[in-house]
Order: C-alpha cells, then structure tokens, then sequence
C-alpha cells in the first residue's frame, strides 16, 4: 500500500478545527504518502488552511458537512439526528471506500454507534471494543481493551476482546506470541466475577492465545503483560485515573521550586534533576499515546480523546495510519474462528 486516505471528522471534539486542522497539516508533513478528507463547515476551515505550503493543500480535501454532533449528546438521539454530520460524513467516506480509515474526537457514544451501524462488526464480534497502546516502565508498550465502548461485557466478549488484542500486539507493536491477561482484584482463580472466570477457562484451553493468567490494576504499567483485558467501564475508570495522575506528576516536575528563593546551586541541581525526571517519564504523558482505536468493525475507526491537543490529535491520525497499514480488520477476521471455535461458535 502506497498512498492512504483517512477522513477526518475535523469538527469533533472540545477545541474543533482550531486544533484538528493544524495537526492534519502537521501528519502531511510527516507522512509523504498520506491523503487527509477534512470534513466540517468549509467556511470555518478554509481560513485556516489559508497559509498552509501548497505542497500540502494538493493532499487535503475539504468535504462540506451541515452540522456537529455535541459532545454531550445522548448517543440514542445524536445517531437519530445524525444526518450531514461530520462524523456521519467522515463515516460514509470509509463505507463507501473513499477512505480506509475515520478519525474523530467528537461524542465516544455517537461514534461507537455510528460506526457500528455504518461499517458493521467482523463475523464472531459481537460488539467492538475501544483499544489504545500504553507505555510501561520497561519502555515498552501494553495493548489495553475494553477502554469504554461496553460497560458491561460477557465472558465470550472478554475472549473475542483478547483475540483482537494479540493481532495488535504481535503486527502493530511486532510481539512475537503476546502475553495475554485479564484484569481482576487477584491473582487466585477464584477471585473476581463470573464473567472473568469463564473468559479464563475458555483462554486457557485456547492454544491461538498466550494467556498468562490474572493481574491487578497496580500491574499495569509494569511490562507484566502485553495484552490487558477488562470490560470497558473497568478500562475507562483504570485509564482515565492513570491519566490524571500521570498528568498530575509531570504537572509537579514542572513547577517544583518554582516561587521558592534558593540558592543559585539549589536551583540549578533542581533543573537537572526536573529534566531527568521528565525524560525518564515524559513517554508516559497521555498526549504520546492519544487515539484508541475500535476494534472489531470492518473498517478502522480511531476515537481521539475531546480534549486533544494538536500534537495528540496527530499522534491520532497517525495511530490511524499504522492500524490500516498493517491490516488490522483483515488479520483480526483470520484470527477469530480458530480462536472462537470452542467458545461462541460452538
């Protein structure tokens, strides 16, 4: 695959175009190859494409959309008025193959609906799953799903979520037979809900899997596991709490010392320990890993979080690109009747 198409709901989420055209110029510039549908008001994002390099403009498109679906929107609702939406318009560019992938920070509720009506789920999927690549303290990365599209989610649900996570894990991270384990509140087999214990039964008598057992919330960022699965209400608490205090952390590296009178000594030894710390830690900042893609549809659809900044919103695009490069749908489909064979297709 040479050239690629992505369709960029340009209008989603808190900032809008002020910070998703900016990086959909900022992706061009880095990927040669890459091909951006914008899709939103035309008066509002023609002006800001206004003094972008021309070498840029001859691989964007703007494609008009009549309206935006509110953030707060209920879902049932935002999908029945969805009509000339930018998320429905980026949407539509995929199904019809004018794109390979949509990317949107707009309403997660909107987009898991919208898209699973639009582009419909694999054969053995019963619902999609939200997926995003975590850094840990080895300096690798941790596959993590259900991150919100399910609240509650069954055993045959858990498995299909941990078929889908090793196809990341082994052609998007390059992980050889990736470690697979289910998110609980222990490590012994009793413990946890029933739904986790019978998705534990049927992984481990799952040759297709490397299924490696329990493991506790604290054990996330440690490298135990390359695949992390949980349902989604579980996933989005665990990743919203670790975002805000992985943000709160570098917040304090940041402003230690700062408004203290010390010597000239003092404050030197400060800063080089600062910048010690943040490069040490800077690759867990949120902003680096932005964009969970959902999982489980006939097409690649990457949900950007609303309040992306314009380097995270590129970090977006481009988990997009990877996802459709390597096939991900496709290899996922290969995966799932050896996997579910012994389970929901029994």
């Amino acid at each position: 695959m040479t050239r690629l198409t992505l369709a960029i709901d340009a209008m989603g989420g808190d900032f809008g175009p002020c910070v998703t055209v900016p990086a959909a110029l900022q992706a061009l510039a880095s990927h040669s190859q890459l091909f951006l549908l914008l899709v939103g008001n035309p008066d509002i994002l023609t002006p800001l494409l206004a003094k972008a390099d021309s070498s840029l403009l001859g691989r964007l498109q703007v494609i008009p959309a009549e309206s935006v679906i509110a953030s707060d929107a209920r879902p049932a609702q935002a999908i029945r008025n969805s009509r000339g939406s930018s998320m429905r318009v980026a949407l539509e560019m995929v199904k019809e193959g004018r794109a390979q992938a949509c990317v949107s920070a707009g309403n997660t509720g909107a987009l898991m609906g919208l898209a699973t009506l639009m582009l419909r789920p694999l054969d053995g999927i019963k619902r999609p799953a939200l997926m995003s690549v975590l850094p840990h303290q080895q300096q690798g990365k941790t596959v993590v799903l259900d991150l919100g599209a399910n609240v509650g989610s069954d055993s045959a649900m858990l498995v299909q979520f941990a078929v889908m996570g090793s196809v990341m894990a082994e052609h998007v991270l390059g992980i050889t037979r990736p470690r697979v384990a289910l998110l609980n509140i222990g490590h012994e087999e009793t413990k946890g809900l029933e739904t986790i214990r019978d998705a534990a039964v049927i992984l481990r008598e799952s040759p297709q899997i490397n299924y490696i057992g329990y493991l506790e919330g604290n054990e996330l960022l440690t490298g135990k596991t390359d695949v992390m699965v949980c349902d989604g209400f579980v996933g989005n608490v665990t990743l919203k709490t670790m975002e805000g205090v992985v943000r709160m952390f570098l917040s304090l590296l940041k402003s230690s010392g700062e408004g203290k009178k010390r010597s000239w000594w003092l404050r030197l030894l400060g800063r080089w320990i600062q910048k010690r710390l943040a490069k040490r830690f800077g690759h867990l900042n949120p902003d680096q890993y932005n964009g969970a893609c959902l999982l489980g549809l006939r097409g690649t659809v990457i949900k950007s979080h609303g309040a992306a900044n314009q380097h995270a919103f590129t970090v977006a695009i481009e988990q997009a690109e990877q996802a459709v490069r390597q096939q991900i749908p496709e290899r996922i489909a290969a995966r799932l009747d050896a996997v579910l064979a012994r389970s929901d297709k029994a």
